[in-house]
């Protein structure tokens, strides 16, 4: 668990690198003749980097100190800090914090600052603190989630952590900012907590997903302070206007890097207040376009200047996020998280130096991965021995051949916009379409064993056969799956079971693609490679049914997100996003048609 203290210099560190800086005291390390990035002006400067222990000491004159313990020749090429990711699910890459370290410290990507919403709803406060440690050399600090349930009324959920937990999270020193929240929350709850994050000196982390004139500017009265969702170049400018930071994302689910710098010249008055997240990157992508070294290429490319490009990564996130004092520039006392790029537009560093010791070279790591998986991390699905038969039966009102049915379309990634369907009706039962594309989702819960099970219809998937299922409907984390026909679903779920969770997509009758996923239903075990592996295979399988959707199991991930506009979908039933408050699915709507094939709790939610 990275604490911000911790890394601050000792005393001891203090009088060294004191003693180093003046020439009185041998160097541990001299990055020497590179040009470096200076932290304040904007230039390469021709320095050479002293490094004291975890530190730097100084920066001098090319060739100004004779000798080191240790010299790395950086001539021709360019000297920077480790990159910032500035929003990151570490669960969505499917990967352990030490596993996603392997694959993103060689890049350059040294610290995150993580939001950790689905492990606190797998496994309370203790997964959180899960996803905040690592014995690898990357800097983990926390975006408190208070999502545990986010909303209770409209979702079973999974853990519950007590409110009090949440803001005393907030003056922890591994935390960063308070973690996404409900913009349409606004509760005597919610608007304690932004008080209490307010009152800490945090930063509060913002899901303004197209929101705009009230709906965003009542939001952001709040102190919400940052803005990942910006997809836009004119949503870049207004939420920059009224002073919020703009974490460009590149995830799985979509990239703004383009359309937000294709227009350099609209975007770049809010240029100096951009940052870089990942947000949700599965290990596939990246893998095969990198962690924040993908954006900083994307940013040049289209012609950003590459000393603001790597300000972006770096300084801009460190100053933003009340990290500067310790990283994200390279002076003296700062955390040495150094890095050399022979090529500014290409972005693949030669050496990756963390704390002072080389952790990465020419692309591949120089550090094992011996973090534990503790058991009670494993066996979170929970399921009835036997599931229903007709657990994803909608049934139609008597007589009806044909019925009108509330549904969403998938666009721009994850977004969902509502529309009317008209599906038919076999043995009294609504069933999906695939010739139109309308196919049924449900979320079933598999934290309670219960199998309490939310109903609706979407379009943008695209199977003409089969199911695809997996047990990461964020954020709750129950299980998610969509369909051509209901025995399918129902195949496809009673895998997730015997598998201890993870990705599924099924036909005729056969397993056809299969991620495990047993940490958790949301992380593998193994090495990254394996795991994007299987990701690369269940992508194909699932494609090879009709998907149109490169990430399908991430897509089907934010199906149900209810905080997103027009619908999401819980365990409980279909929700309107904007009046967070339960619809049907028949229209025009007979009472008691949310979707639901058990009894609801109460009729609150019927």
């Amino acid at each position: 668990m990275t604490e911000l203290s911790s890394l601050v210099p000792t005393t001891e560190e203090l009088v060294r690198l004191r003693a180093v800086a003046s020439g009185n005291d041998t160097p541990d390390l001299i990055i020497r003749g590179g040009l470096v990035q200076s932290p304040g002006t904007e230039e390469w400067l021709e320095r050479d980097v002293v490094i004291s222990g975890r530190h730097i000491a100084t920066l001098t004159p090319w060739g100004h100190m004779p000798e080191a313990h240790r010299e790395i020749d950086a001539s021709g090429s360019y000297v920077v800090p480790g990159f910032i990711d500035a929003h990151l699910h570490i669960e969505y890459t499917n990967l352990t914090p030490g596993e996603l370290a392997h694959l993103s410290v060689p890049r350059g990507t040294t610290t995150v600052l993580v939001d950790p919403n689905g492990a606190a709803n797998v496994w309370g406060a203790d997964g959180m603190d899960f996803m905040l440690s690592t014995r690898t050399p990357l800097h983990i600090f926390q975006q408190v989630s208070p999502t545990t349930p986010g909303a209770p009324h409209l979702e079973l959920g999974g853990a519950v952590i007590p409110e009090e937990t949440v803001r005393a999270r907030l003056w922890d020193d591994v935390t960063a900012t308070l973690g996404e929240t409900n913009p349409f929350d606004y509760s005597e709850r919610s608007t304690g907590r932004f008080r209490e994050a307010l009152a800490a000196r945090r930063r509060m982390t913002g899901h303004t997903a197209a929101q705009t004139h009230e709906s965003l500017w009542g939001y952001l009265a709040a102190g919400i302070s940052d803005d990942h969702n910006a997809s836009t170049v004119d949503e870049v400018l207004e939420r920059t206007r009224l002073g919020a930071m703009i974490t460009i994302m590149a995830s799985s689910l979509t990239d703004n890097t383009l359309p937000l710098f294709a227009d350099l010249e609209a975007i770049a008055p809010a240029l100096r207040s951009l940052c870089f997240c990942a947000d949700d990157k599965h290990a596939l992508d990246l893998s095969a376009e990198g962690h924040i070294d993908h954006h900083i290429r994307q940013a040049i490319r289209f012609g950003v200047d590459p000393q603001l490009a790597y300000r972006m990564a770096t300084t801009q996130p460190a100053h933003y996020y009340r990290l500067d004092q310790v990283l994200g520039i390279l002076a003296p006392s700062r955390l040495a998280d150094v890095q050399i790029i022979p090529d500014l537009a290409e972005v693949r560093p030669s050496h990756v130096i963390v704390a002072g010791q080389l952790q990465g070279h020419d692309g591949a790591p120089l550090f094992t991965n011996t973090d534990d998986i503790p058991a009670w991390t494993l066996d979170t699905v929970h399921l009835p021995a036997e599931l229903p038969a007709d657990i994803f039966a909608l049934a139609a009102p008597e007589g009806a051949q044909r019925v009108s049915v509330r549904a969403m379309e998938m666009y721009n990634g994850y977004f969902k916009r509502e529309f009317e369907a008209s599906l038919e009706v076999v043995d009294g039962r609504v069933v999906s379409d695939a010739e139109t594309d309308v196919l049924k989702i449900a979320v079933v819960d598999r934290h309670h064993g219960t199998a309490e099970t939310g109903i609706g219809f979407v379009r943008g998937f695209g199977l003409t056969r089969g199911a695809v299922a997996i047990t990461m409907n964020c954020p709750n984390m129950n299980i998610a799956v969509v369909g051509a026909d209901d025995a399918s679903m129902l195949m496809a779920v009673e895998e997730l079971g015997r598998m201890g969770g993870g990705f599924v997509t099924v036909a005729d009758g056969e397993v056809v693609g299969r991620v495990p996923l047993p940490v958790g239903g949301m992380m593998s075990a193994e090495p990254w490679q394996q795991t994007a592996a299987a990701l690369a295979e269940g992508h194909a399988a699932t494609a090879a049914l009709g998907c149109r959707i490169p990430s399908p199991y991430i897509i089907l991930s934010f199906v149900g997100l209810y905080v997103v506009p027009d619908l999401g979908l819980t365990e409980r039933g279909l929700i309107d996003a904007a009046t967070q408050s339960f619809v049907d699915v028949l229209l025009p709507g007979p009472a008691g048609a949310c979707g639901h094939t058990h009894p609801p709790h109460d009729e609150a939610h019927t």
